[in-house]
């Protein structure tokens, strides 16, 4: 007998492989079966892939850039695309120049400046943290301000606290570290002592160039009507005749500031006691700055504030907060009061308080010469002057 091949499940070859065909067969019906069901689906997925794949390979457009007109350093730094191009005045000084050590300035004195020179120029320390301070200062009093001239009235309802004084002191700080020109008005209707306080030079007055206003050409011809000091200060006397001075009005201040505008950029006015004389009225009309003089007492401390008091009410509350007390410490009973209380009750009201020490040039009042007053005055003076600066140039 021949032998039948068998698998594992005792079936012979040909009946698997009948097995096989029919279930071959069986799948493939089932596959026809399946056909008839709705396919919609699957091809719309089919579609939605294919219309992401179009949006993914489509060529992106190049979004618009936002440009600006006006520039700023600022902006630059950040990348900012402008339509225009960088103007001039975007080369400015702090932009270009290279401050670093290599290129440092040489120290203006001392053993700083011997090591720089000793050293062949390789070694640089830069200016002691004293001259830094000092030449911060002058910045700030030289700062630029805008084309119109900057009326600084020096007032207070009190005389004898050294308002004079004071109006001059600041007048020279101010012309020792600008360099556009500084004039003080002397104001006072009572015979002002103002052009005392420098070397005189012309006899010429306020009233004088009231006067003389139509012919004035130009600032060679107004020159000759100032005295001048080796500060550069100018100073415009007010007339030594007590009724002439009386007869100083209004009309006669305007026709003078005027005059001062054309040639000056900051014009200090030394005002009288007379807060109600009619000669106030345009002189704070006028002001960007304001300095008022209180002494050391209580009652001149107490007239100080009673005339900010009178400023608020009258209409110049802004002035008043922007204005600076010079507070002079060389008057009587200075000792016997408490210099603190009156500062800090100033500090309230005022925007800066600055005392002006004791100095015996000061008290002798006659000329002063800035160069000879002590170390202390000139900085308090310099100080007061960088303050009224700084308010000047903060208004704009």
């Amino acid at each position: 007998m021949g032998f039948i091949d068998k698998n594992e499940d005792g079936l012979d070859n040909g009946q698997t492989e009948a097995n096989e065909i029919e279930r071959t067969h069986s799948l493939a019906d089932s596959a026809v079966d399946a056909g008839t069901v709705d396919v919609a689906p699957a091809t719309a997925s089919v579609e939605i892939i294919r219309e992401e794949r179009a949006v993914i390979e489509a060529p992106i457009e190049a979004q618009p850039v936002s440009r600006r007109t006006n520039y700023t350093r600022r902006d630059s730094l950040r990348g900012e695309a402008f339509d225009q191009p960088e103007p001039a005045a975007m080369l400015t000084a702090d932009r270009l120049i290279d401050s670093t050590k290599r290129n440092r300035p040489a120290p203006e004195s001392g053993f700083r400046r011997f090591l720089y020179f000793v050293t062949l120029k390789t070694f640089n320390l830069g200016d002691s943290a004293k001259v830094r301070a000092r030449k911060a200062i002058d910045a700030r009093i030289g700062a630029s301000l805008d084309g119109r001239a900057k009326f600084v009235p020096v007032l207070t309802r009190k005389g004898g606290v050294g308002k004079t004084t004071v109006t001059t002191l600041l007048g020279m700080a101010l012309s020792l570290s600008r360099e556009d020109r500084v004039i003080a008005i002397d104001a006072n209707p009572d015979r002002g002592t103002l052009a005392e306080r420098v070397s005189k030079s012309t006899r010429f007055t306020v009233r004088d160039v009231v006067n003389r206003a139509a012919a004035i050409d130009g600032f060679t011809d107004f020159s000759t009507m100032v005295s001048r000091d080796i500060t550069r200060l100018d100073v415009l006397a007010s007339d030594p005749d007590p009724m002439l001075s009386e007869a100083f009005d209004e009309g006669d201040y305007n026709v003078v500031a005027d005059m001062a505008a054309r040639y000056y950029s900051i014009v200090l006015t030394d005002c009288g006691t007379g807060i109600v004389h009619s000669v106030m009225r345009p002189t704070l009309q006028r002001a960007s700055g304001l300095v008022i003089v209180s002494g050391g007492s209580v009652d001149e401390a107490r007239l100080a504030s009673e005339t900010l008091t009178w400023l608020e009410a009258n209409g110049y509350g802004d002035l008043v907060r922007n204005s600076v007390v010079a507070l002079n410490t060389a008057t009587q009973a200075t000792q016997l009061v408490k210099l603190d209380e009156i500062e800090q009750h100033f500090k309230t009201r005022v925007r800066h308080v600055v005392r002006i020490p004791y100095d015996p040039a000061l008290a002798a009042g006659s000329v002063i010469k800035f160069s000879s007053l002590r170390k202390a005055t000139q900085e308090a003076a310099r100080e007061l002057a960088a303050i009224v600066v700084d308010g000047l140039v903060a208004q704009g």
